[in-house]
C-alpha cells in the first residue's frame, strides 16, 4: 500500500509531518493491506492562514483494487485530529464498501466488478 501526501501552501510540517501521515494512515489501515493499492492524503487551511474554528481539513481518498476509490473528508482546529478524524472515518467507510463484497454468511455476492 503506497499512502500519498499533499499539501497545500498554507500547511507546514515537511518530511516529519509527511512521515507521521504516513506511518499512521499504514498503521491504521493494515488491515485493508491487501486490498487498497494507494492512499492519497490531501491537507489544507481552509481560511488560508488565519486561524479559526475547524480550519484544517484533511481529505483522504483510498484506491481498494478493482473498485471505485473511497474519499472522506475532516475538518478540525489541527492537522493532526483532521487526520485521525478522517482516518476513522475511512476505516468505517471502508468497512461499509468492502462488506457489501462478501454477504453475511461469507460467500461472494453476485455484484462484483469483476465483469
Amino acid at each position: 500500500m503506497q499512502v500519498q501526501v499533499h499539501t497545500d501552501n498554507k500547511i507546514q510540517g515537511g518530511e516529519s509531518l509527511a512521515h507521521w501521515i504516513q506511518e499512521e494512515a499504514t498503521s491504521r489501515l493494515e488491515r485493508f493491506r491487501d486490498v487498497i493499492t494507494r492512499v492519497e492524503v490531501f491537507l489544507s487551511d481552509v481560511d488560508a492562514g488565519k486561524s479559526g474554528a475547524n480550519d484544517k481539513r484533511c481529505r483522504l481518498e483510498a484506491r481498494p483494487a478493482g473498485r471505485q476509490p473511497v474519499t472522506v473528508t475532516a475538518d478540525a482546529d489541527k492537522l493532526a485530529d483532521a487526520f485521525t478524524g478522517a482516518a476513522d472515518k475511512l476505516v468505517r467507510a471502508l468497512d461499509h464498501d468492502l462488506g457489501r463484497v462478501k454477504d453475511r454468511n461469507g460467500r461472494e455476492t453476485i455484484r462484483t466488478q469483476d465483469e
